[in-house]
């Protein structure tokens, strides 16, 4: 009897062990950080197909769970900031761009150089491998704007500004819907070649 009593508390403590680290891992996720996979190259070279990188998501603030209402604001997204958000056009994907203009910044692109207010942006990271440059009656690629960015939205771009579906073509990003900034690579695979990435392992992202 004594030994059945002593299996069934060890069984509970099991269970509760097991019950706190599953609500302290969706405590975590919610409000604290979240890992994310790079699956597409719309931001070469700064983050790489099979990068996983985790995302500060109370940075911007405190949201009610499963709702996208701000109770606690922390602060802004900073220009150049890079961050995870709900597609605008499918709520269910997440993208990863960098934030290019806040609200009230006017916006513009003339062959491949993005001015915001008026001035020409240094953008050290920003990769283009296409010597085309389209006019604005084509496509919005090279060519765009000039737009000014509404109140609680954001203009944001891939980094790899040729090959990248970004505010060029769909639009802004809302605050409420911006999920955190990326702030570090804590694994990166390329499935291609079947090789871990050693040396992009706890690199941070800027």
């Amino acid at each position: 009897m004594e030994n059945e009593k002593k299996k069934k508390h060890i069984i509970r403590e099991y269970i509760e062990s097991i019950v706190i680290a599953i609500l302290m891992a969706l405590i975590i996720k919610a409000f604290i950080v979240q890992a994310f996979k790079i699956p597409s190259g719309s931001m070469i070279p700064t983050l790489k197909i099979g990068d996983h990188i985790l995302v500060n998501k109370f940075i911007y603030g405190t949201k009610i769970p499963f709702t996208d209402k701000i109770i606690i604001p922390i602060k802004r997204p900073l220009r150049g900031d890079i961050v995870v958000f709900k597609f605008p056009e499918d709520e269910k994907k997440d993208f990863i761009k960098r934030v290019v203009g806040l609200p009230g910044d006017t916006v513009e692109i003339r062959n491949k150089r993005v001015y915001v207010n008026g001035n020409p942006v240094e953008e050290s990271f920003a990769a283009h491998n296409d010597s085309i440059i389209y006019p604005s009656g084509i496509q919005p690629r090279d060519n765009f704007g000039p737009v000014v960015v509404p109140e609680e939205s954001y203009f944001v771009m891939g980094d790899n500004r040729d090959f990248s579906l970004d505010s060029r073509y769909w639009g802004f990003v809302k605050l409420n819907k911006i999920k955190g900034k990326a702030f570090v690579i804590y694994w990166s695979w390329d499935g291609e070649d079947r090789w871990v990435r050693w040396d992009r392992i706890g690199m941070l992202i800027k």
